[in-house]
């Protein structure tokens, strides 16, 4: 499968809109597109499995390691794989779309805003180009989607003021049915807020796909045969997955059902939980639908049953409903499941946003003592937690749930505001520990 990256300038510069709209024009060539997301996020890989019509492969040096990538890369499925990259081409202290760009060996077609702009695209372009040779980076930078930018004279413009070594791959015109809303964590969901599908496909007529699949090659193989699962059990995992329970990388699922039974269920519809025996409780928006988690059965019957030692697995939302209690920034607040002894509050700002590293003290759900796991955390709520708190975890790297733990633990679940990816091997462990 070849691939491209859509770099950007600057984050807020339209590498969504623009990857789905190449998405859809893709499409509309004839060929399958596996869309990618460079970086940890949740929200944008949401929008483009509405568009593809297929989950998106996240993408992340930090998380997965270069062979890591590699291997998830392959996974996908589609004749290219449009990659969305994060923030700044460069920017990221972790993992940078340019070390993915890199560690992949695709070529990188950089956003940039051409709202006010017409030769300053190209000088913009260039400049990006020319840095990945000055500060020694293997970047190749091929051209140019300009978003926000009108026909005519603005884009005969842009076109040919770019140097030989740039393409222009076309225009995003500027249009406010394209625009996505937001709110605390980012975007709105992909299946909340869709972008106009009339506008998507307005939009996706002024890209030059020929030339983007011209310049699209396939990733090198992974190095090591790592990341395989190893056999299957006769386990029974049910998944949340709701408006609450939405936050989980689509290799997290393939993992799980690679080696165990998968049911999933709707807590925040009125859904108990299922025969079952072990628990995965992604992250989400628990903080908004407070009540209907407070009111319906799963919660209780997870209290019960980790009470009992059925082993469950809460990430971020998931730890934040595994409490005693959930408030939200309105001051509205909610029993939760009561398991971990802790209570969750809403602030108005983010609380942790970094990718992180964490050290087992001891053995538990997701690792053996002593193993460290990489992962990702960003949340706006913070938890008041008891005197005889037990953690699993000290952080080598990030804020966890005190600024130096993560990993609330009580019988055997386990709560963490670090969300993990499955090529860390945590969730194997989870299994064998089921």
């Amino acid at each position: 499968m070849r691939g491209l990256v859509l770099g950007g300038t600057s984050s807020g510069v339209g590498k969504t809109v623009a990857t789905l709209a190449l998405l859809r024009a893709v499409e509309n060539t004839g060929h399958a597109v596996q869309p990618a997301k460079a970086g940890p996020d949740f929200i944008d890989p949401s929008h483009h499995a509405v568009v593809a019509d297929q989950p998106s492969r996240t993408l992340d040096a930090w998380l997965e390691g270069t062979d890591g990538l590699r291997r998830n890369y392959h996974r996908g499925d589609g004749d290219l794989c449009v990659v969305e990259g994060v923030m700044g081409l460069y920017d990221g202290d972790g993992s940078s779309t340019a070390m993915v760009a890199e560690a992949l060996d695709l070529p990188v077609v950089l956003v940039v805003d051409a709202k006010a702009g017409m030769e300053s695209v190209a000088a913009t372009a260039l400049g990006f180009r020319e840095y990945a040779a000055r500060a020694n980076r293997d970047i190749d930078v091929a051209g140019v989607i300009a978003q926000r930018a009108h026909g005519g004279r603005h884009a005969d413009g842009i076109r040919e003021a770019l140097p030989d070594e740039l393409t222009y791959f076309g225009r995003i015109p500027p249009t406010p049915d394209l625009e996505i809303p937001d709110r605390h964590l980012g975007l709105e969901m992909g299946d909340e807020s869709p972008v106009d599908d009339d506008a998507l496909a307005a939009a996706a007529e002024h890209l030059r796909v020929a030339e983007l699949l011209d310049v699209a090659r396939e990733p090198p193989e992974p190095d090591s045969e790592g990341g395989a699962p190893a056999d299957p059990t006769d386990a029974r995992i049910a998944v949340a997955d709701d408006a609450a329970f939405c936050f989980r990388y689509p290799a997290t699922l393939e993992r799980l059902r690679d080696r165990a039974e998968v049911v999933t269920f709707a807590p925040t519809a009125g859904d108990d939980l299922p025969d079952c025996d072990g628990v995965y409780l992604p992250g989400g928006y628990p903080e908004l639908h407070v009540d209907a988690l407070a009111d319906g059965p799963a919660l209780a019957t997870i209290g019960e049953r980790a009470s009992e030692g059925m082993p469950v697995l809460g990430e971020c939302g998931g730890l934040m409903t595994l409490a005693e209690s959930l408030t939200t920034a309105d001051g509205e607040s909610g029993e939760m499941a009561g398991v971990l002894p802790a209570d969750i509050e809403m602030r108005d700002r983010y609380q942790a946003l970094d990718h992180v590293e964490m050290r087992a003290t001891a053995g538990t759900l997701t690792a053996d003592p002593g193993e460290c796991l990489r992962g990702h955390e960003f949340h706006y709520s913070e938890a008041s937690v008891g005197r005889d708190a037990r953690f699993a975890f000290e952080m080598e790297r990030g804020d966890g749930i005190d600024g130096e733990r993560d990993g609330l633990t009580e019988y055997r679940t386990l709560g963490t505001y670090t969300h993990v990816h499955a090529e860390s091997g945590a969730f194997d462990r989870f299994l064998d520990r089921v």
